[in-house]
Formats: C-alpha cells, sequence, structure tokens
C-alpha cells in the first residue's frame, strides 16, 4: 500500500572534528570541521564556511564549497563555490557555478557542455572583412 523510499544516508563531521585519512561514504557528507586525505562520496558533498579538506583528490556527484578545499576535485554533476569558497586544485566537473567572490586556482575542464559552433558559423567582426580585403589586394 504504501511504498518507502529509500533511506538516505547522511554524514556529518562537526566543525570540532579532525580527521586525518580516506573517507568513504555513499549519501551526502556535510563537513563543518577538517579532513586530511582522500574523500570518495558516492552522493553529493558539501564543504561549510568552516570547513576545511586537504588532500590528494575529492569525489563525489555534487560538490557545493563555501570553506576551503585543496585537492583535485571529480564532480561528475555540479560544482559550486560560494562567495566565500577557496578552491585550489584541479577540477574536472559536469557544471560548474562560481558565485563573485570565490577564489579558485587551478585548471578546469567541463564534460558533456554545450558545444560552441564551428568557427565558420561564427560573425564576422566589424571591420575583420576590410583588413583582410586590404592585405589580399596590395
Amino acid at each position: 500500500m504504501f511504498k518507502r523510499k529509500p533511506a538516505t544516508s547522511f554524514t556529518y563531521l562537526s566543525r570540532t572534528c579532525e580527521l586525518e585519512g580516506n573517507v568513504h561514504a555513499e549519501g551526502k557528507l556535510v563537513i563543518d570541521g577538517i579532513i586530511h586525505g582522500i574523500v570518495d562520496i558516492q552522493g553529493d558533498l558539501e564543504i561549510s564556511k568552516t570547513g576545511l579538506v586537504e588532500g590528494q583528490e575529492v569525489r563525489a556527484q555534487n560538490i557545493s564549497i563555501e570553506g576551503v578545499l585543496k585537492a583535485r576535485v571529480y564532480a561528475e554533476g555540479k560544482l559550486t563555490l560560494s562567495s566565500t569558497a577557496r578552491l585550489e586544485g584541479d577540477v574536472v566537473a559536469g557544471s560548474l557555478e562560481i558565485e563573485p567572490g570565490a577564489y579558485y586556482t587551478g585548471y578546469i575542464e567541463t564534460r558533456e557542455s554545450k558545444t560552441l559552433p564551428p568557427s565558420r558559423d561564427l560573425p564576422e567582426l566589424y571591420g575583420a572583412a576590410e583588413t583582410t580585403e586590404s592585405r589580399t589586394s596590395a
């Protein structure tokens, strides 16, 4: 008669916790504290304003950063950097949202993004045809 939704796991690291080692979890992980190590989440990851993650790599479906993240980042879905975020590391993400004020340094690659039209379909810049004509006629 009634169908139960599958229970979603929720893991929370409080601001008074500091963890050294690798973290593997399913569901959502919210970090208010500090993690030194690899973070691999089968779900979403949220790093709050007081959160810090420092390690080799971080993987999750969707990642939201308000605090500090120093690692290589793999977000299968969306990576969101709030205005208080500080991210140092290379990123591979499905999509990316960066609010004004966020700090980021590294390389970004988005996947499954809309492709730009081929260069032949782009409109010519004003005056570009005149420059080309003057070069060919000289």
